[in-house]
């Protein structure tokens, strides 16, 4: 069994978990997560606590539980950290920075439309997804904030594939802290 499993996903005061089957719905001072899981993991609450179960199988299918404990043991712990991510997402969030190096490099944001001029001939327009949050200081920074881990995640990912960082110059869209190995200039051959 998954070691994560073991130990049980605690519910912070002014958090709120409702299960139903296997669908988990979080209410938070941020807000509302509701996800489906696998239908066969047990999701089980307790005080305030959440335990995540492998499935009960009768000691008749004791081969099907050995054949398949691999796999119930990883969507165990894939279970309980989606669960423990709702959890924080609903009381504290989640936020990532990103950072435009380069000339000319800025981003702007009108309503749910967010613009970055990353050194193409066109401006790259983008539509912000519902739940999640860009602010956008000196031109040069984008916070992207939100409830769903997943979500910001995404998003940002979305925004640092559309100019990633050359190794030359450093120039293009990185993660706030984020070490880029830089390597030497081309010589030109004689």
């Amino acid at each position: 069994m998954s070691r994560l499993a073991n130990k049980p996903v605690i519910i912070p005061s002014g958090v709120e978990l409702n299960i139903q089957g296997s669908k988990v719905t979080v209410k938070g001072k941020r807000g509302e997560l509701t996800k489906e899981f696998f239908d066969y993991i047990l999701i089980s609450q307790e005080g305030d606590s959440v335990f995540v179960r492998p499935p009960s199988i009768k000691s008749e299918d004791a081969d099907a539980l050995k054949s398949n404990k691999k796999k119930y043991s990883a969507q165990l712990g894939l279970v309980w950290k989606l669960i423990s991510n709702m959890v924080e997402g609903v009381s504290n969030g989640y936020k990532k920075v990103l950072l435009l190096e380069g000339t000319g490099y800025r981003a702007n944001i009108q309503g749910d439309i967010l613009t970055l001029q990353l050194g193409f001939s066109n401006d790259i327009k983008m539509n912000v997804p519902s739940g999640i949050s860009i602010t956008i200081e000196k031109d040069t920074k984008i916070t992207i904030e939100g409830n769903d881990k997943e979500a910001v995640g995404e998003i940002a990912m979305v925004i640092k594939k559309k100019r990633p960082v050359e190794p030359y110059k450093g120039k293009g869209v990185r993660f706030e802290g984020e070490r880029v190995k830089r390597k030497e200039s081309k010589k030109a051959s004689k």
